[in-house]
């Protein structure tokens, strides 16, 4: 088979494969009051919430589009449909799924890999979540996984309530706000005090419509003492108008508890990604975030680590891979709040065919926070005299007994490894694939391996038109 070598020669192989749209409902363009009664009234909204969404539009309206960041000019929400239901309800079972969504599925690998590796799925369509599943032996630990909605009117109403959007709140930033009046779908979980989840959960974001916008809330609760990998998941296929993606996720690490929260984003490159994900982590607890950003236009991505108290511990780990027309402004932020907390950030970025990434990222110790130890590690990769890649570090320090420091590295492939392993039998293209997996390796030793593999293969299907 003849290798390709153009970029307008790659197939996105299974991530660009389009479904008819066969939504059962879907709201008009823009965002009005009337629309997001719509929602509130399609999710059977408690009082509280339908509130909350008609408070968060107002502080939607009235607050400003960043200036800071890449351009999302681009973006215009009078043409963005906020939602889109498919045309079927959730399912616990996967054979009671609608053909077309199991197909897409099926070619994303999402049940074969619950039946190998994970402890719990949640598939998410477009606006709704159309499959929710937990193993036996995980619920008998007492662990809740279910979608956000069905929570919200069960036993758990009360801690959806107390939780939800308060540690991303609405007045953050406008797409916080936005996200706070149209959100559909999303996944909750508690793991209860001292129960270690030994297996991962996983939730997987499609979205499919065209012109569409998705906006997903993840919330998770990991007790005192307790364990918890989960693994989120997010694709879609190549259009020519712009979606968009504004989800959130908060989660709440409780004292001496642990949770790993791993992304694997191949948004497709029309695709506005403006996500916000925040953790707030008490005494002696551990938030270790593990994130790999390869698809969308432009990106605005900083997961952030709120360290409350005494002893607690961040790490992130992250690879962004910006090829032509993509802009991505990734990174991460920490908060220092309580003595002796800990935080180390090693990220790796990658840029080609003029491609700009940029590293952004934020420490903050404040004068209570003594003892604190915090490193930040970023390396570029720039693959031609095309692409850029620059590195933003902002740190504010208000104690003097704090270990504080930041390293960062920008370079290009070396002529000299490319010749040694083409002298060893590679091609140029296989040569320059190696050195930047084995660049992102860092990131991909730390994900599950079915995870490991795909975000490798999708490094190489970047380098495919990296000559030529």
């Amino acid at each position: 088979m003849e290798e390709k070598s153009y970029v307008e020669d790659i197939d996105r192989s299974i991530y660009d494969i389009r479904d008819d749209e066969k939504d059962a409902y879907k709201l008009k363009e823009g965002l009005t009051p009337e629309i997001v009664e719509q929602i509130s009234k399609e999710k059977n909204d408690p009082v509280w919430m339908q509130n909350f969404r008609l408070q968060s539009l107002q502080i939607y309206n009235e607050m400003e589009v960043p200036d800071w960041g890449p351009s999302i000019e681009g973006l215009d929400m009078d043409h963005i449909v906020t939602y889109v239901r498919p045309n079927t309800r959730m399912k616990g079972k996967w054979s009671e799924v609608p053909k077309d969504i199991k197909d897409t599925f099926e070619r994303l690998g999402i049940p074969q890999a619950e039946r190998k590796s994970l402890a719990g799925v949640g598939a998410q369509y477009d606006s709704e979540l159309v499959y929710h599943n937990v193993r036996e032996e995980v619920a008998a630990q007492g662990v809740i996984y279910t979608d956000l909605e069905s929570a919200m009117h069960g036993e758990y109403a009360d801690m959806i309530q107390k939780h939800f959007m308060k540690l991303v709140k609405p007045n953050d930033h406008k797409f916080a706000a936005l996200h706070g009046a149209v959100w559909s779908g999303g996944s909750f979980v508690y793991v209860p005090k001292s129960v270690d989840v030994e297996i991962p959960l996983q939730s997987y974001f499609r979205l499919n419509a065209k012109g569409a916008g998705q906006f997903e809330h993840t919330l998770i609760i990991v007790d005192e003492g307790a364990s918890l990998h989960f693994i989120e998941g997010c694709s879609a296929p190549k259009y020519n108008v712009a979606n968009l993606h504004a989800g959130c996720v908060e989660l709440y690490v409780g004292k001496n508890a642990k949770l790993r929260y791993s992304t694997i984003e191949n948004w497709s490159k029309n695709m506005y990604n403006l996500n916000t994900k925040r953790a707030l982590v008490e005494e002696g607890g551990t938030i270790e975030w593990v994130s790999g950003s390869f698809g969308s236009h432009v990106s605005y991505l900083y997961p952030m680590s709120v360290l409350k108290g005494k002893g607690a511990r961040m790490e992130f780990t992250g690879v962004t891979f910006a090829g032509k027309g993509q802009n991505l402004d990734t990174g991460a932020k920490v908060v220092h709040c309580a003595p002796d907390t800990s935080s180390y950030m090693n990220t790796r970025s990658i840029s080609k065919d003029g491609g700009i990434s940029t590293f952004r990222s934020s420490v903050v110790v404040t004068k209570e926070a003594k003892g604190t130890k915090s490193a930040v590690s970023c390396q570029s990769l720039m693959l031609d005299s095309e692409s850029r890649s620059d590195t933003i570090p902002a740190m504010d320090i208000r104690t003097k007994d704090a270990n504080v420091g930041h390293e960062a590295q920008i370079g290009s492939i070396s002529d000299e490894a490319i010749f040694y392993l083409m002298s060893r039998g590679m091609s140029e293209e296989d040569a320059r694939a190696c050195i930047v997996s084995g660049f992102a390796d860092n990131v991909s030793k730390e994900l599950p391996l079915e995870y490991a593999l795909e975000m490798n293969n999708l490094i190489r299907l970047e380098m495919k038109g990296s000559i030529g």
